[in-house]
């Protein structure tokens, strides 16, 4: 990977391929212990001059990387429902300007919403703006569970707030976890119970990851930190996909289910390996086969001259091809061999052939006439067959 500190010196008007836009609010009222995300304390944080900032390089962006049509939208955090009602209508105002002429006709425009912090105004401001779906960060419907965790809403709060949005919306998705401390077999089947009793299309159900610096990575190093098993996750996370799929929200990725038609577009366009833009306090973006990532701590975003990008790494041909194959995996229809041989020249079978084969015999993987997918029994494994495939093209033996 050619990674090196940036500098600014793109001619102005490059066309992209960018459909997708993220834009990051880092601002939250309170920190999870398990968040290692971009983000700070919402108190005393100058969050017009951040508006300002992103608004800045939205522009300066959009110029120098115009696109024709942009179809998903995303904004998150962070908490992007922490800001206030007037900081609201501004953030809908400045994509309105900036983003909604270029959308397509069916433009699907989401937002992440704390369950505690958003009010009918905040609702209405973000109908009114274009959002056409909601994804609230719920994790689990136990309120003991939710305090060990660092949340600060409770359960009576999610059933409140997603029948209110409902009202509204047509597009709702909750994120629920397992693995948390202290959960059990009995608490994942009741937060399922109660999940399925809200007026919701799509569910993201993750397991918890440590990740380094955060409190509970911190706790688990002192040895504070009460986990399930690692047999336990495992019969949590069968639970999750038996019982979703048995209420009609199909599994397409390893931790997203919903009803037909409704899932996560945007997420897809990760998974396939598309480009997209970051806006935001160390968002990322992925234009031009350059992965990107912006500057994080919000004064220097703030004070930055010209589009805040810190580091850039332009992919090489394998790199692409690697993440084709880890990333395109995660969806349960898999990797077609079609898009990978039109993207690189070159069949998955001359490339990642041997690895294929391994895989398929350790039943992690399985062949269709169209795509390479992970097998039921390979989904809990998933990170196995992923690591599998870096470092092992084998280009010397491809055909152009």
């Amino acid at each position: 990977m050619n990674e090196k500190r940036y500098k600014w010196n793109e001619k102005k008007g490059v066309a992209v391929l960018a459909k997708a836009v993220y834009l990051h609010i880092p601002f939250c009222e309170h920190i999870c212990y398990y968040c290692d995300f971009n983000k700070v304390f919402l108190k005393n944080q100058p969050v017009e001059e951040y508006l300002d900032a992103l608004e800045r390089e939205m522009m300066l962006t959009l110029e120098a990387f115009p696109t024709e049509r942009i179809d998903t939208i995303f904004i998150g955090g962070g908490t992007p429902t922490a800001l206030n009602e007037a900081q609201m209508v501004r953030l809908m105002d400045m994509v309105r300007r900036h983003l909604l002429p270029l959308a397509s006709d069916d433009l699907e425009y989401s937002v992440e919403a704390n369950p505690n912090f958003v009010s009918a105004e905040k609702l209405d401001a973000m109908k009114a703006g274009g959002v056409n779906r909601l994804s609230f960060g719920v994790q689990t419907f136990d309120d003991g569970g939710l305090e060990r965790i660092g949340r600060t809403h409770r359960a009576e709060d999610v059933f409140e707030t997603v029948n209110e949005a409902a009202k509204r919306f047509e597009n709702i998705s909750i994120d629920l976890m397992f693995g948390l401390p202290e959960q059990t077999l009995e608490q994942i089947d009741r937060d399922l119970t109660l999940a399925l009793q809200l007026p919701i299309q799509h569910v993201s159900s993750y397991s918890l990851i440590l990740e380094p610096h955060t409190v509970f990575a911190i706790q688990d190093r002192k040895g504070k930190l009460r986990l399930p098993g690692e047999d336990v996750e495992v019969e949590m996370y069968l639970k999750v996909m038996e019982t979703l799929e048995r209420h009609g929200l199909k599994q397409y990725e390893i931790s997203n289910y919903s009803l037909p038609d409704r899932e996560s577009r945007h997420n897809q366009v990760y998974w396939r390996n598309e480009e997209y833009y970051g806006f935001g306090a160390g968002a990322h973006s992925y234009l031009n086969g350059t992965r990107r990532a912006n500057i994080a701590p919000i004064p220097h975003y703030i004070k930055a001259e010209g589009i805040p990008v810190k580091r850039a790494n332009e992919l090489e041909e394998v790199e692409k091809m690697e993440e084709e194959l880890f990333l395109g995996l995660r969806m349960r229809s898999g990797v077609s061999l079609q898009t990978f041989a039109e993207k690189y020249g070159r069949t998955l079978d001359d490339v990642f052939g041997h690895v294929i084969d391994d895989l398929v015999n350790k039943a992690l993987i399985e062949r269709t006439d169209s795509h390479i997918r992970l097998t039921a029994s390979g989904l809990p494994l998933a990170n196995e067959a992923f690591a599998a495939f870096i470092g092992e093209a084998k280009l010397d033996h491809a055909t152009s």
